[in-house]
């Protein structure tokens, strides 16, 4: 069980390590992705506000999980669907699941952090500030733009 999101670690879809305690002080957002989600435009959006904002403290990753069943199969496909359709450069990790026995730890936590249960879909996002606690749990159809004065916030605080 974690005690805080600095505890978490886990890896990109290509292997390489994330140590979130390397992201203290800095403003996180945790999405759990899809691929072949109706919502996967938001891929593009949570890119915008990845390169607009990063180099003041914000990181974006993405986590993605086959539990809604729209998610490719490899990773390597994955990798090349994001970047070729949607240009995305921030982080994804290795497929997780979101919910059940096999829940993610990180995800675990968040959904306790949040007081909210499972997760009902794709897209649900977790808005992280700098001091390692949970802002906002927010809903798979609101779109990564209407976070941008919460994450402007959050990066100033």
């Amino acid at each position: 069980m974690l005690n805080s999101v600095y505890d978490y670690k886990t890896k990109e879809l290509n292997g390489n390590p994330i140590d979130f305690a390397d992201f203290k002080g800095k403003v996180i957002l945790v999405v759990n992705t899809a691929s072949k989600c109706g919502l996967a435009g938001q891929l593009k959006d949570l890119e915008k506000l990845y390169k607009k904002y990063h180099d003041q403290g914000l990181e974006v990753i993405g986590f993605p999980s086959n539990q809604f069943l729209t998610e490719l199969k490899d990773s390597k496909n994955i990798t090349e669907y994001c970047q070729i359709h949607y240009g995305v450069t921030f982080p994804i990790t290795q497929t997780i699941k979101v919910n059940g026995a096999d829940t993610d730890p990180l995800f675990a936590y968040l959904k306790k952090e949040s007081g909210h249960g499972p997760l009902k879909w794709n897209y649900t996002k977790f808005l992280i500030g700098k001091d390692g606690k949970l802002i906002h749990r927010y809903a798979p159809i609101t779109n990564p733009e209407k976070l941008e004065p919460e994450i402007q916030k959050a990066l100033q605080a």
